[in-house]
């Protein structure tokens, strides 16, 4: 296989971007057959960067063409796609709104339209640069924690921010700008994993303690970790890509793109604060017991 899976991610992070021109469209109602045919296209080139995003970490693993910025980029490749997308939903909202100031019974003129426009792009900003990023940051997080109590370090991308800046600080500039500055934010990107999760740092910290390393501790442990974490692995696959996804697609299709943010802020939200709930207690009671 000659292909790279960097250019695997780079190629489905551009086809995502691509699908926001076609999002920009309102559907059946308010552009008819034209904006329907327009919005199923953006539908298909999401789902076409979806498949390549994920049959970029396959192909690594297949290859064995795993490399630092080939991690970065596929943790970030979600986001990237989303926040066109976002914005072409909020110009959408601020296109044809006609039905929802009927709702709230505003008067359709230009002062209220850039208003409503400018409050729908706060609350674009909070979706996803707190909700959306928060959660996908979480749930990938949880993931790989589990797959390295069941599979080890080489099994698994886990890694601390202490290591990633370590790397990051031998990292000479010349040669590697592209590298360095990506590996900046994922420095970045670790310690906020690790700033959410209090429980599961203090445990692998007792583990380092008392084993030399998380990777030592016996497999009863690592038994009862896996036993304890694998009911939560259907919630990280919920608040990464394909539910958020299939949401979009429903509520662009039946032209109420507003509704995807309150169901990112709303649902999303809540079922991540319940993981975290969940993940951080099941650390307080194995630290409790080891």
């Amino acid at each position: 296989m000659g292909v790279h899976p960097n250019i695997v991610t780079v190629l489905s992070i551009v086809i995502g971007i691509t699908s926001a021109f076609f999002f920009l469209h309102g559907s059946w109602r308010t552009e008819g057959r034209t904006g329907l045919v327009l919005n199923v296209i953006g539908i298909l080139l999401m789902m076409w960067a979806n498949f390549y995003d994920s049959a970029d970490g396959q192909l690594a693993r297949m290859t064995g063409k795993k490399t630092q910025l080939g991690r970065i980029l596929d943790g970030a490749a979600s986001i990237i796609i989303f926040i066109p997308v976002y914005c072409a939903l909020v110009w959408r909202c601020y296109q044809y709104h006609s039905m929802e100031f009927q709702w709230l019974q505003i008067a359709d003129t230009e002062r209220n339209a850039v208003i409503y426009g400018l409050t729908l792009f706060a609350v674009c900003l909070f979706s996803g640069f707190v909700c959306h990023s928060g959660q996908c940051r979480l749930a990938d997080y949880y993931r790989q924690i589990h797959l390295f109590f069941l599979k080890g370090e080489s099994g698994a991308e886990f890694s601390t921010s202490a290591h990633q800046q370590q790397l990051y600080d031998a990292m000479p500039w010349r040669g590697h700008c592209i590298e360095k500055a990506f590996l900046k934010t994922y420095v970045n990107y670790t310690r906020q994993q690790e700033n959410a999760t209090p429980a599961f740092q203090r445990l692998m910290q007792s583990l380092y303690h008392k084993y030399g390393k998380a990777g030592n501790a016996p497999e009863s442990f690592r038994a009862r970790f896996r036993h304890c974490s694998l009911p939560l692995m259907p919630l990280t696959n919920i608040l990464t890509f394909n539910t958020r996804a299939i949401v979009l697609y429903l509520c662009c299709l039946i032209d109420l793109p507003w509704f995807y943010f309150v169901f990112e802020i709303v649902f999303m939200s809540a079922l991540c604060g319940y993981m975290r709930h969940r993940h951080e207690k099941m650390c307080k009671n194995l630290l409790m017991a080891l």
